[in-house]
Parts: C-alpha cells; sequence; structure tokens
C-alpha cells in the first residue's frame, strides 16, 4: 500500500502523518518494531529502497514512513521508484508512507513521480486553510482546548493567521491558558499577535520576484479578500522593492559587509534585513531594477488616471 501526503498545510499534513502512524501502531505493532521514518534529503537511496523491501519483524505489517522524497534530484533513484510505484512493485506487507512537505525539487522525475502519487487511492493533499474553513478549524481547536472565543476575535485571528498553522496552533496554546475559562476577546488575542501583512507581503514580493504567478495572484486575491485597498497594497510592494534595491546596492559596492552594519547604514530594522538577504542573493540586481521601473510605470499611470491600478497590477504580475 502506498499513501501520499502533501500540502502547503504542512501542519495538518503532519498531524494527519501522525495518526496514520498512532493507528497502525495501536492495530498493528504496539511495540513499534515495524516502523520506520526516513529523511530521504539525509540517508542514501539504498537505504530508502532495503527499507521499502524490507520484511516485517514478527509481524504481519510494517510501515515506512519517507520524508521529502521530491526534493531530492537522483534521476535513476526517482525512475526507479517510480517503475516500482506504477508496477505495483511494493512489497503487500508493506505500507509506505511517502509526506512531501518541502518545496518539490526541479527535475523531471519529481513531476512525474508527484503525478503518479498524486493519483493514489491513499493520496491525500492538505492546502491552505482560508474563509470559512480557517474559522471552522479554529472553533474545532478551541472546543478541543475547552475554551471559548468571541466571533470578533474569530475572525481577527483568522484574518492574520491565515497560511501559518503551526503558529497558529502555538497561539491557540498560549491563548487558552491565558484566558482559562474566560472567553477569548479581541484584546487577549492582540496581547500575543501582531498583525502579519508585513510577512504577507514580503512573500508576495517573493513570489512575483520568483516568477511564481500562481502563488503571487493568490497572495494578491487574499490580501483583498481581507479587506486592503489596492493603492495601499501596491504601496507596500514597491516599498518592499525599493528596499531589495537598497540592499542589493550596499552588498554590491561593500561585500563584506554584516546585516547589522547593512540596517545601521540603511536606517533599517535588522530583522527587515535578514528577511531579504536571500532574495538579493537569488536573483540579480538588473532584475529587480527591471520590475521597480515597471513598478513606477504603473503608479504613474494610477494616479494620472490612465488605467485601473488593480488590472496593472495584475497584468505585472502576469508578465513577469
Amino acid at each position: 500500500m502506498v499513501i501520499y501526503i502533501y500540502g502547503e498545510d504542512t501542519f495538518r499534513s503532519r498531524q494527519y502523518l501522525q495518526e496514520q502512524v498512532e493507528r497502525f501502531k495501536q492495530t498493528r505493532d504496539p511495540q513499534g518494531y515495524n516502523v520506520v521514518f526516513l529523511d530521504a534529503q539525509k540517508v542514501e537511496t539504498g537505504k530508502i529502497t532495503s527499507e521499502i523491501l524490507a520484511t516485517p519483524f514478527l509481524a504481519e505489517k510494517r510501515m515506512v514512513i519517507i520524508e521529502n522524497i521530491l526534493s531530492i534530484s537522483d534521476k535513476d533513484f526517482l525512475q526507479e521508484l517510480i517503475e516500482r510505484v506504477k508496477n505495483n512493485k511494493i512489497p503487500e506487507s508493506n505500507i509506505v508512507i511517502f509526506w512531501q512537505g518541502e518545496k518539490l525539487g526541479k527535475v523531471k522525475e519529481v513531476k512525474d513521480l508527484h503525478g503518479i502519487l498524486s493519483k493514489e487511492k491513499y493520496s491525500k493533499e492538505h492546502s491552505l486553510l482560508v474563509g470559512a474553513q480557517l474559522t471552522s478549524f479554529i472553533t474545532n481547536e478551541i472546543k478541543i482546548r475547552n475554551a471559548h472565543i468571541s466571533i470578533t476575535a474569530l475572525n481577527y485571528l483568522a484574518q492574520n493567521v491565515a497560511g501559518d498553522m503551526w503558529f497558529l496552533n502555538s497561539l491557540l496554546d498560549q491563548l487558552a491558558a491565558y484566558t482559562k475559562e474566560k472567553e477569548i476577546g479581541l484584546n487577549d488575542v492582540n496581547l500575543f499577535l501582531e498583525e502579519k501583512v508585513d510577512d504577507n507581503v514580503f512573500n508576495m514580493v517573493e513570489a512575483i520576484v520568483s516568477g511564481n504567478k500562481k502563488q503571487a495572484f493568490k497572495l494578491v486575491t487574499e490580501q483583498r479578500r481581507l479587506g486592503e485597498d489596492d493603492f495601499k497594497l501596491f504601496g507596500l510592494i514597491v516599498w518592499q522593492f525599493r528596499i531589495l534595491l537598497q540592499l542589493s546596492s550596499i552588498f554590491d559596492e561593500q561585500k563584506n559587509i554584516s546585516s547589522e552594519d547593512a540596517a545601521k547604514q540603511l536606517g533599517l530594522h535588522p530583522f527587515v534585513v535578514k528577511k531579504n538577504i536571500f532574495l538579493i542573493k537569488k536573483y540579480s540586481k538588473k532584475q529587480l531594477i527591471n520590475i521597480y521601473e515597471q513598478l513606477l510605470k504603473v503608479d504613474f499611470r494610477a494616479k494620472t488616471g490612465q488605467a485601473d491600478l488593480g488590472l496593472m497590477l495584475d497584468l505585472l504580475i502576469r508578465s513577469i
């Protein structure tokens, strides 16, 4: 049997994985002798193959959990695994779970294997929860913790933690412990939660710079759904790109400068610099300048009433 667990929501996918493991232990393997965890990014491919083919130890079944198999680039091994899954050449005594939490690799075999695994009978995707699904999830988690939350606090919480379920889980634990038997109100949430607009904008800019149109459109749409004005959203994007250009210039001119010193020279918070460093290392200054110039043209046309800002922003994302 092959089980494929994947999706952007690694918190819920990890929960689902643990449920499968616990159920197997309870019904098949109380001592855990036949449950094996392997990280494909850390172990040799030969070890993975041997565990997939190994026989159970004093039991009828064994479970092999292989994490992040779609993040490696060993084409020969991936092709071998594709053939094994496609032709059902995994022993019936073994339950093999592929759990994917990291970004997919870029080799063709990764795409092929993902396509095959996602069509398996026991494939389970965990997409990020939004809207009513997210509020429903929070409500249920609050009940599990024997706590109560006001509608206002619930909606505010959902708006500001979308996409970060690990953080949400920790936050709910803190809120339940803090309020005890009292209802969780908006003031309580504000004590523990800072609005995550900056993170959302950063992720959006990363998607735009990298040419990930699907993710960029998704993040822009989500911000609009949450009530963000296009002019405010556009202004934050321009500001973010201005920072990237400033950092790119200073690191070009001063090769050995530390992030702390760069922050001081530019008058930025060190955290802002550290968040953006990997972007300026990953993308050329020429590429950043090109996008920034396009943004300035969009800004001019919007302010002079030549075109709709929202439409131009969408077209810009599509063209990059």
